[in-house]
């Protein structure tokens, strides 16, 4: 009997027994613990980020950079609307208003409608950037890196730095992506924008079960940041909070998981390559569904494959593909459905969405898990082809 392959499994083979059952023996298992730590400081070190702040999840990440930045209610964010929803609810938690802005071919955000639109839709009044449209302050742009792709982010820093808009990279995707060119060549994406955010959810490129964690270069901003994630604690003697905080601070058995897959990433980025390798080897032009290849030079973590259709499908047919292949015991998903669309989303400002309407109708996600071997990939592809050409 044929194995079940999974989008994207956890690649679960080092020392997390061992760190796991030492927070069990000695007791420290919550949130505080040596491996909260220890966690904190190799990934600062591994990405290059001076400061690094433990969250329980991406999305709590996400949250507290978007207060960090400045972002009140009735303010105005920028964001994707090809992107995972958590980064969209965010901007709704502080009670402000997404602003959807399309993908580009890279699945990225369009950094030229995006830098059209801050300078032609916006003015800037006693230091700040205002929404032309409503007279909102647009406070700060979420860059999402998907799909372990990323984009050169010179231009538009540039840009928000004189529009006093805040950058917050969602890195939730891109742990092991660096930028190859431009002025931050080499530099770890989500180390280069204002703040970073990256995941450890149980799908990415290691894992914590569940877990995130805040990028910073600014001291001020990082003790800010473990204030604000740990209940805004001012006193925890005598239970003073001079804020309202949140209980967002990552568990010390999570950071012990993460140590230990922390260990073994430049492993599993090696068979993430491979993976990618083999598919490119295995999908020919003779398909009805291209491979959905890497920009040049980009350093990617390989994260998760795309095919694209050749035809415009639309949902019903790749509804139709999902379920065929989950017939064969082999996950395969859409893209995001985008969140412009989302019902509760139509209410809110959208610029000039087109390449990802495209992207949506034609784009499937394949399996891409580590332990994934050259025959599981080649039948992979042989029933996409069957189904696709059915």
């Amino acid at each position: 009997m044929s194995k079940t392959i999974l989008l994207s499994e956890p690649y679960l083979f080092g020392n997390e027994n061992k760190y796991i059952k030492k927070c069990i023996e000695t007791g420290w298992v919550s949130s505080a613990g040596s491996f909260v730590n220890k966690f904190e400081k190799s990934i600062s070190k591994y990405t290059g980020s001076k400061y690094a702040i433990a969250c329980i999840n991406g999305t709590s990440a996400l949250h507290i950079s978007l207060i960090l930045a400045g972002v009140k209610k009735n303010d105005e964010v920028i964001v994707p609307t090809l992107t995972f929803v958590a980064t969209i609810n965010v901007v709704k938690y502080c009670n402000a208003f997404p602003i959807f802005i399309d993908c580009n071919k890279n699945y990225c955000l369009d950094l030229i409608k995006t830098k059209e639109f801050l300078l032609n839709n916006t003015y800037k009044k006693n230091g700040f950037s205002f929404n032309n449209k409503n007279n909102k302050k647009i406070s700060a742009i979420i860059i999402a890196h998907v799909l372990g792709r990323h984009e050169c982010l010179d231009e538009l820093i540039k840009i928000c730095k004189r529009k006093n808009i805040k950058i917050i990279e969602d890195a939730a995707e891109s742990l092991g992506c660096f930028f190859s060119s431009g002025a931050f060549n080499k530099s770890h994406v989500g180390t280069v924008g204002d703040l970073g955010c990256l995941s450890f959810n149980g799908n990415k490129i290691i894992t914590t079960g569940g877990g995130g964690m805040i990028l910073t270069n600014n001291l001020k901003i990082a003790k800010r940041a473990k204030y604000l994630v740990t209940q805004s604690k001012n006193d925890s003697v005598f239970y003073v909070h001079n804020e309202i905080g949140y209980n967002y601070r990552l568990t010390n058995i999570q950071a012990a998981m993460g140590c230990a897959q922390l260990e073994q990433i430049n492993k599993i980025l090696k068979l993430k390559k491979q993976i990618y390798l083999y598919y490119t080897e295995l999908i020919t032009n003779k398909m009805n569904f291209e491979f959905s290849y890497l920009p040049d030079k980009i350093i990617s973590n390989y994260w998760l494959n795309l095919i694209i259709l050749k035809k415009n499908y639309g949902h019903k047919c790749i509804q139709n593909l999902v379920s065929n292949m989950q017939s064969h015991k082999i996950q395969i998903r859409p893209l995001w459905k985008l969140n412009h669309k989302q019902i509760n989303n139509k209410i809110f400002e959208r610029y000039k969405i087109k390449n990802a309407i495209n992207l949506e109708a034609r784009c499937v996600c394949l399996p891409s898990s580590p332990n994934l071997i050259f025959t599981d990939i080649k039948r992979i592809v042989k029933l996409l082809n069957y189904y696709i050409n059915k």
